[in-house]
């Protein structure tokens, strides 16, 4: 598979908040002819979705009719890269984040799960549910961008976690309070686990938006962005979420775990200079004085480890592509935190993101590839131990979750 670089996303401000941190030079200025933006790019206040399609060479998608494309993961591929194929979840929920409405989703996700021999997935059989951002029926306009954010995320969490339950919260719109009340309705279902966010913004306080993310005893996750190095962003940056970065995967026979991983130069890492440092995380001296992007990560390079998904390309109408991204990373680990059974207590107020930093010999640690350039080495390049692109690492099993 080819590796691939990303185009820069929309850089953001959200609405009436300050965003002072220090930026530093930029990442690498990915080649939009080897991957696009799936997402328009937000209005001032909106968040940006993180996910990425893959191109041809030609900067054609990467789509097929009939068929996934063959350099697109699969889910027992992905099973196997972070040997999740004996994990289970027993039924418990995943809850996807996103805004705006896709008609077809439970239709696209039928075929999706039958083409790979995945159980079913139905709103008549219980697994699935499609709710507003207030838990009701009536489902917001049709948006093809997010739509195909979806279409990665149903099917991130089916190749990730095949018994887990999934629930699609569809905001009214791309903005931060509609889409954390969504979030907040994800939190008081029964049954979810873990609630992923594949999008965001700049760096914004915890103060001002944390009430949106706030949940110990489940595990939040939100990733960490397409655009290298840049600082931090939101909600990644919260001290509430599990900031997930984004690496590169590729099959590697004839070496013990059969895959190799190295840094994503797409995804974004950095320091919060808005929110506080993790006490958990004290230990690997991330060199930030606040909150450290990132704790962990999993496969988002649209060429190398991008997932084969099946996604709309209009209202009626869908196909076969490759998509990544670190919006194919947030589901993925929030489908391993469903599997592990573990994800924080909200009797001691204990957050899912401080469980990784405990159980390190458990993940497998990324020390190749970097993500632009920084002041400080390990905020943009990966070494041994926690680094900013790859946290302290990915999934080797559940155990470190």
């Amino acid at each position: 598979m080819r590796k691939i670089l990303t185009a820069a996303a929309a850089g953001l401000l959200l609405a009436g908040v300050a965003t002072t941190p220090a930026w530093a030079a930029p990442g690498p200025n990915p080649q939009s002819d080897h991957s696009i933006q799936v997402c328009a790019t937000p209005r001032a206040g909106d968040a940006a979705c993180h996910a990425r399609q893959a191109v041809d060479a030609n900067g054609h998608p990467i789509a097929n009719a009939t068929t996934p494309p063959s350099s697109g993961l699969t889910p027992s591929q992905l099973r196997d890269a972070y040997k999740l194929t004996s994990a289970a979840s027993g039924g418990k929920t995943v809850a996807i984040v996103d805004a705006y409405g896709y008609p077809n989703l439970e239709a696209d996700l039928g075929v999706y799960r039958a083409q790979f021999g995945l159980p079913a997935c139905t709103t008549a059989n219980g697994c699935l549910k499609v709710m507003n951002q207030n838990g009701g029926t009536s489902l917001p306009r049709f948006n093809t961008g997010w739509a195909q954010e979806q279409s990665l995320d149903v099917d991130a969490v089916s190749a990730a976690c095949p018994d887990c339950k999934i629930v699609v919260l569809q905001a009214n719109s791309a903005s931060f309070a509609d889409l954390g009340t969504a979030v907040q309705t994800a939190a008081k279902l029964p049954g979810v686990a873990a609630i992923s966010n594949s999008y965001g913004g700049s760096d914004a306080a915890d103060s001002t938006y944390g009430n949106y993310y706030n949940f110990p005893g489940i595990a939040v996750t939100a990733s960490a962005g397409d655009n290298g190095y840049k600082g931090a962003s939101y909600p990644a940056s919260s001290s509430y979420v599990v900031a997930v970065g984004g690496t590169s995967l590729n099959s590697a026979p004839g070496t013990s775990r059969g895959w190799s991983e190295s840094v994503w130069s797409g995804t974004g890492s950095g320091c919060s200079s808005l929110n506080a440092a993790l006490s958990a995380a004290s230990s690997s001296n991330t060199g930030c004085a606040g909150r450290a992007m990132n704790d962990v990560s999993a496969a988002s390079d649209p060429s190398n480890g991008g997932l084969a998904v099946y996604y709309p390309t209009s209202k009626t109408s869908s196909t076969w592509g490759q998509f990544g991204g670190t919006s194919e990373a947030s589901p993925i680990i929030a489908s391993v935190y469903a599997q592990s059974g573990n994800t924080g207590s909200a009797a001691t107020g204990t957050y899912a993101n401080s469980i990784p930093y405990a159980h390190t010999s458990s993940l497998f640690d990324v020390a190749s590839g970097n993500n632009g350039t920084c002041p400080t080495t390990q905020w943009c390049t990966a070494g041994a131990g926690w680094d900013g692109p790859t946290g302290v690492g990915t999934p080797n099993g559940t155990g470190g979750f």
